[in-house]
């Protein structure tokens, strides 16, 4: 295959050599043309305009001035030297000062009242007067004067690149704007000239100047609607055809029958009433396992929406027509706990549910197998251990997946290489999914969405509380312990401080076992380093209300269900992102009684942290909660440790380009009704394009 401009090694490019392109490929992962020019800003600087001294005040991003240095010396000592120059213009003087390379700046700075320079950076004030650290610094010249006429890129960098080969966002710079001057620079357009045309953008390789370079605003807005569409185009085009591919040529079992074991479950042992929501997603899971294609579905749901029900009535349906079902969770305390909903769901009616753990001893695991292979057991509920080669089915109709972000994709292909031909696949997340991150995350797959909580709980009350309230909130938990409640109190755990978190959790137990002392109250307490055995103890006797509160860290985030449990006191609640605060809530609410979340901060909170804390109070929808999520930690940190990788979009921003990522799939099925395998001379820069994507890009179906 002939080696294209874009694919040339870094090291080629005039500037890099062989020392700077090992630098480029450690720090940047730039190890291509392609990588530097796909290595685009992150923000941009107004140089049109020019402030003048008597103008700047802190409140001010960044500032340029234009004036003379009348002043400049050096100060400290050898290690905490600094340079420090006077700037002057016709309003007024501050200081310049730098912390780094000072010498240098001594040295070459010219103090004569006579040089102009073009000054660039921050302003601040210290001590009623204005001063720039490290700001950027040119000598007028007819160069630079025209240049300021510009927008001007900022690049990220690191200081081993800055410090060993000079590459600072200036330096990163001239090496693109080397390469977009090369004589066989050449950039191959991916759209085709209908989608160009549609939507009156430039060309691709106008963009790439443009993004890089931009002559104004207008321009620049351009540039990032071509490529933040094409890259948005591309993902789609791959989940697309992946689906479509799957749709042609998986087959999957055909479930025509409602028989005995769904009828009897329905008509008689129904805990409650399905919600209207809960009644239309197992129509839609029904009818896709009845098509003759495979089901790879995604069902989303707030905590405490129904979803495990409407999961077991599935499974009912494929054990109707003769087949075996499991479920995965990703925890031990997770798989239990559905073991025990689903056998007392089960308990009048004659089905065999198994379950299968880590801990489990091989004599429990011997007579499970036969179950399995004899076709006599018909649910199986597990950890990672159904993964196991020896774990085998008679003949497995249907997969549940709980939790699955916490799964990786190699994992999840095994469950379906159990069969000749693949089970269907039903997915569950309790964390809501932004819609911008489910179509990108799962595009490939079908969403079915529990938007309806059921009937008879009542909404959680959440109130923001400081430090210096602590005694208000220990009488509240005294009066809801007082009318027969019980109470979750949950400290923070940071695998980066644990020691840190380990003494935190103890010496709230400790404040709390003093507040609330035996015999009138009894006080347990969970975490991450207690053994197995002693975590189940502390939690079976929470659940059988022999214990009032439970003091925990975040292992009780999932798996724990005690309808009597109405506090939720969450500790540090600062130091929680927005979706594990409202997977924490959701562990109370689960009775009749009205329950409450009590947010616990320090009084020094950050906005973000404001923000976090005023959203939980003011809403209880998981998935307006994810959307404010999406927006402060962006895609890659929701998508979870497991499916990083995932979201490294170069370009293009989920939380902000959410009616382009619709435009984009909308395009994307017309485009695949008209010409599903891009054969049409027309689509021939978009076939080569997805050509290329698919060899070198990341793998963006979640489902093998």
């Amino acid at each position: 295959m002939q080696t294209t401009f874009l694919d040339t090694s870094i090291e080629f490019l005039k500037g890099v050599g062989t020392h700077r392109a090992e630098l480029l490929r450690k720090e940047l992962n730039v190890y291509t043309f392609k990588d530097l020019l796909q290595f685009y800003p992150f923000r941009y600087v107004d140089k049109t305009k020019f402030y003048k001294v008597k103008d700047v005040n802190s409140d001010l991003a960044y500032v340029q001035l234009r004036g003379k240095i009348v002043g400049i010396k050096l100060q400290g000592e050898k290690r905490k030297l600094r340079c420090v120059a006077t700037f002057l213009d016709d309003t007024g003087k501050l200081e310049l000062i730098w912390f780094q390379g000072a010498k240098w700046f001594a040295d070459n700075i010219q103090p004569n009242g006579t040089s102009e320079y073009v000054v660039f950076g921050k302003p601040a004030e210290f001590k009623g007067k204005f001063n720039i650290a490290h700001p950027e610094i040119d000598p007028v010249s007819a160069e630079n004067t025209t240049l300021a006429s510009s927008l001007q890129a900022v690049y990220n960098s690191t200081e081993k690149l800055k410090q060993r080969a000079s590459l600072d966002s200036k330096g990163i710079a001239r090496l693109i704007k080397s390469m977009l001057s090369m004589p066989n620079y050449r950039i191959d357009e991916t759209l085709s000239e209908s989608i160009i045309g549609r939507y009156q953008m430039m060309s691709r390789a106008e963009a790439m100047k443009q993004i890089h370079f931009p002559q104004n605003a207008e321009m620049l807005k351009k540039a990032e609607f071509r490529l933040k569409f094409e890259e948005l185009f591309f993902i789609q085009l791959k989940l697309l055809k992946q689906k479509g591919l799957r749709e042609t040529t998986t087959r999957g079992y055909v479930f025509s029958q409602v028989g005995d074991f769904f009828n009897t479950f329905y008509n008689h042992h129904l805990p409650f009433q399905l919600t209207n929501a809960q009644k239309r997603v197992i129509k839609e899971i029904r009818m896709d396992m009845g098509n003759g294609k495979q089901m790879n579905r995604l069902l989303q749901g707030d905590v405490g929406s129904g979803k495990t029900l409407v999961a077991l009535m599935n499974m009912l349906i494929a054990m109707d027509n003769g087949f075996q079902t499991c479920l995965m969770a990703p925890t031990e305390i997770l798989a239990n706990q559905h073991f025990q909903t689903i056998s007392e769901l089960l308990a009048e009616q004659n089905i065999v549910v198994g379950l299968l753990t880590g801990s489990k001893k091989t004599k429990h695991r011997n007579a499970l197998h036969a179950q399995l292979q004899s076709g006599e057991m018909h649910i199986l509920i597990g950890t990672h251990a159904l993964l196991e080669d020896e774990v085998k089915f008679k003949n497995l109709g249907l997969v549940v997946i709980d939790e699955q972000h916490r799964f990786g994709v190699a994992q999840r292909a095994k469950m379906w290489a159990k069969n000749i031909q693949p089970p269907h696949v039903l997915i569950m997340s309790a964390t809501p999914i932004p819609r911008t991150l489910a179509m990108t995350l799962y595009g490939d797959l079908d969403v079915s969405t529990i938007d309806e909580m059921p009937p008879g709980r009542k909404a959680i009350q959440t109130i923001h509380r400081f430090d210096t309230h602590r005694d208000r909130v220990f009488g509240f938990m005294r009066e809801q312990i007082a009318l027969g409640r019980q109470i979750y109190v949950v400290y923070p755990l940071i695998k980066e401080s644990e020691k840190m978190d380990y003494k935190d959790l103890m010496d709230g137990y400790e404040s709390i076992a003093r507040a609330f002392p035996a015999p009138g109250y009894q006080v347990s307490i969970v975490h991450g380093q207690m053994k197995a055995e002693a975590k189940d103890f502390e939690m079976q006797r929470f659940v059988k209300g022999e214990t009032h509160i439970m003091v925990a860290t975040t292992v009780i985030e999932v798996g724990v269900n005690v309808p009597n449990a109405s506090v939720m006191v969450i500790e540090s609640a600062e130091r929680f992102g927005l979706s594990q605060l409202h997977q924490l809530r959701g562990r109370v609410g689960r009775g009749a009684e009205q329950s409450y979340c009590i947010l616990m901060t320090s009084f020094k909170l950050s906005a973000e942290g404001r923000l976090r804390m005023d959203t939980m109070v003011r809403t209880n929808d998981g998935f307006e909660i994810a959307e404010v999520d999406l927006k402060l930690r962006g895609p890659g940190d929701m998508a979870g440790t497991t499916q990083s990788g995932v979201l490294d979009l170069a370009i293009a921003d989920l939380a902000k380009d959410a009616q382009l990522l619709y435009a984009a799939r909308n395009l994307v099925a017309e485009l695949l009704t008209d010409d599903i395998n891009l054969t049409k001379p027309e689509n021939a820069a978009i076939a080569a394009q997805y050509q290329r994507s698919m060899k070198t890009g990341t793998n963006w179906s979640r489902i093998s």
